[in-house]
């Protein structure tokens, strides 16, 4: 079977490498063109590509991949199925006609809960205690294909967007060979449509949802700082201009008698803040510009005082 793979960011990267560990006929990998990134602004290849080059694998990074030229492409590459995961655009109908056993999409959700560009994200935020990764039949719609298949994880307390990320990775690639190694000859695997009316939807993140609100109760915060670890992280202002990033933290069930936002200093190490339900203790902290230090080395190089509050 003609497989080819379409892929870019780190989620991607564990079902690429499990097929190939597990000898797929990888005709091809499709990503995204090199980005900019650090200091330096040099490009950068996606990490999909990465891996691809390693093992000597035909590399297609179109800017559009539903321009027709690039249509042709995949025309003439004939696969008998296309894989995608965490690929980052949307394939249109000249594509999804192409392979003719299915374009199979590998989504860290259990659908239809959390369609859309951050589910793992979302999840952490949201509060929920389990989630998954579906495979689903892709077809024109944002994440409404039929169903193969859908593994199931609890999310612990401890998780954040980084850990679940890498889990629901792993799970999903595990997930994907079962699925190859199954699929009959010429034909799409079988599959159910989803429930629209229990769907919900998980846009992609801005810079503002990171700022923290301290009218929110402790485990509201503790949830957007765990969702939004990869990005924009959790952030607050102090001193009115200086800007915090809250890397980790834990609610505390007792109340301070302050207004939320308002810091107390406990035995010179810890650092707590009153929120509108229950207390916030911050474990780990990053100034604008600096490295991230623990909640006590924060306390002595900004010389903190109890009573100080955070800007919302």
């Amino acid at each position: 079977m003609r497989i080819l793979f379409m892929g870019t960011s780190e989620f991607a990267v564990p079902a690429l490498k499990r097929l190939i560990s597990h000898k797929f006929e990888l005709i091809g990998v499709v990503t995204q063109p090199d980005r900019p990134s650090g200091r330096g602004k040099r490009l950068s290849p996606p990490p999909v590509k990465v891996v691809a080059t390693e093992q000597s694998i035909p590399v297609y990074q179109p800017e559009k991949v539903r321009k027709p030229d690039f249509v042709r492409t995949l025309k003439h590459l004939a696969p008998d199925v296309i894989v995608v995961a965490a690929f980052g655009q949307i394939l249109p109908q000249t594509v999804l006609d192409i392979p003719p056993c299915g374009t199979i999409n590998l989504h860290p959700s259990l659908l239809p809960k959390y369609r859309g560009a951050a589910p793992i994200q979302w999840a952490l935020i949201n509060g929920e205690t389990e989630t998954g990764v579906t495979l689903m039949l892709l077809d024109a719609g944002e994440d409404t294909g039929d169903i193969i298949s859908a593994d199931q994880v609890p999310i612990r307390d401890e998780d954040t967007a980084f850990t679940l990320t890498e889990q629901l990775a792993q799970l999903g690639a595990d997930q994907l060979v079962r699925c190859l190694s199954n699929i009959p000859d010429g034909e799409p695997p079988s599959a159910v449509p989803q429930n629209d009316a229990e769907a919900t939807h998980a846009p992609r993140l801005t810079k503002e949802i990171g700022h923290i609100d301290w009218n929110q109760p402790a485990t509201t915060i503790h949830n957007l700082v765990r969702g939004t670890a990869i990005w924009p992280g959790a952030y607050t202002f102090f001193r009115e201009k200086l800007r915090l990033k809250i890397v980790r933290c834990q609610p505390l069930p007792q109340k301070l008698d302050l207004q939320p936002g308002t810091l107390e200093i406990v035995e010179g190490r810890k650092l707590l803040v009153a929120t509108a339900e229950g207390t916030l203790q911050l474990l780990e902290i990053q100034p604008a510009t600096k490295k991230s230090m623990e909640a006590h080395d924060f306390i002595n190089g900004y010389q903190l005082q109890t009573g100080e509050c955070f800007n919302y």
